[in-house]
């Protein structure tokens, strides 16, 4: 159902090309990165998944908003900066639902604007590649909106992980809520095994599917040193997801690095970890023209797919990795980007994806039984 009250609303992006719809959600003007995403559920976790921290964010999905908001699906209290849609629900019926989608746009001071073809939008940045835009309600003029656009930051060497990371560390013990998720693989009153998890980014459902595989996580801030790492004596460590350009995550690269040298603490990192492995491996990372955002990316190897959640606008380039240090057990099978790597003859692996569904499918779980199971052997 859509809003009889309509206030104009528009999105410029950096090539001129301008989109006039209605606003919706927080009133205001808002400039980022412009990014899609192909998910037909999960908006919430979609929306409050810190890996998209200073974008603004375009759901392929036609109508957004129809189940509201509950309690429990938010990743985290970073969110996107705006969100375009072609409808909006404002009559929200779910048996979850505490509030109304646009209400909780507007405390979260999330900017929307719906109205505008969508599909059209989504095939310019994927013929021209991500690119930054304006967002706004206010009475602006395109040039003025450029103007903004001109003096805004390009994604590629933007260190946003440090914006979105915790402050302070924190102890996580808290499974995961959901029927699937309960399921444990070792008993309640067993060894908990304990994990350091350096925070870019990270999710709460990623943190809840650890806890329910049997662990504790200590999560420690992304500027944290191997000595912060050291001195929790880990029985593995977890590198987060998160937003911005791997490569200018120093601090994080080079904590990889000497985790790397150590060699002895199982290590597994997903998304933007997985990208700061292979940086710390000594291979580089390359921006995406437009990324990968959805629920269904068929990755695998040797015949063996896996559907899973992806979230990131960088990728590792697979022929700057040494060969005799590392091995690629994944592609993404959609361009055959890098999804995957593992350290030879050592308890160290990462992916691309998000195993752990929030938003998405389960097909990914086994990666957490197999990191439990590599720190379980060195127990």
């Amino acid at each position: 159902m859509i809003k009889t009250y309509k206030k104009n609303a528009k999105l410029v992006l950096s090539n001129g090309i301008t989109f006039p719809g209605f606003s919706f959600g927080a009133s205001g003007t808002a400039v980022g990165e412009i990014v899609f995403n192909t998910g037909m559920t999960g908006y919430q976790e979609v929306i409050t998944d810190p890996s998209y921290y200073g974008q603004i964010l375009t759901f392929t999905y036609p109508e957004i908003g129809n189940t509201g908001i509950n309690l429990e699906d938010s990743e985290s209290r970073k969110t996107v900066k705006g969100i375009i849609v072609r409808n909006y629900s404002s009559n929200n019926s779910n048996w979850r639902s505490t509030k109304n989608f646009n209400q909780w746009l507007v405390e979260k001071n999330i900017i929307g604007l719906y109205g505008i073809d969508t599909r059209a939008l989504v095939k310019i940045l994927r013929s021209n590649g991500s690119m930054n835009g304006v967002l706004t309600s206010e009475d602006k003029s395109v040039e003025n909106c450029l103007e903004i656009i001109s003096q805004s930051p390009m994604m590629e060497g933007l260190n946003l992980s440090k914006l979105v990371s915790t402050k302070q560390k924190y102890l996580w013990q808290k499974p995961s809520e959901t029927e699937f998720d309960r399921r444990t693989i070792y008993p309640q009153n067993s060894y908990k095994l304990k994990i350091v998890a350096i925070d870019f980014g990270i999710k709460k459902s990623i943190l809840n599917r650890l806890v329910s595989h049997g662990c504790e996580i200590l999560v420690l801030p992304s500027r944290s040193s191997l000595n912060d790492v050291l001195e929790n004596k880990p029985d593995g460590v977890f590198f987060s997801n998160g937003p911005g350009d791997p490569s200018s995550v120093s601090e994080g690269i080079n904590l990889a690095k000497s985790l790397i040298e150590h060699g002895e603490i199982p290590m597994f990192g997903i998304c933007l970890g997985h990208q700061i492995f292979g940086l710390a491996l000594g291979a580089s990372t390359y921006k995406l023209p437009f990324g990968h955002r959805g629920l269904n990316h068929p990755c695998g190897k040797n015949n063996l797919i896996e559907i899973t959640s992806q979230n990131h606008g960088f990728a590792i380039d697979p022929n700057s990795l040494p060969k005799d240090i590392v091995k690629i057990t994944h592609y993404n099978l959609n361009d055959n980007t890098v999804a995957g790597l593992e350290v030879i003859n050592k308890p160290i692996f990462s992916v691309q994806y998000h195993p752990e569904s929030g938003p998405g499918p389960h097909d990914s779980d086994y990666l957490f039984k197999k990191f439990v199971s590599q720190m379980l052997e060195r127990c």
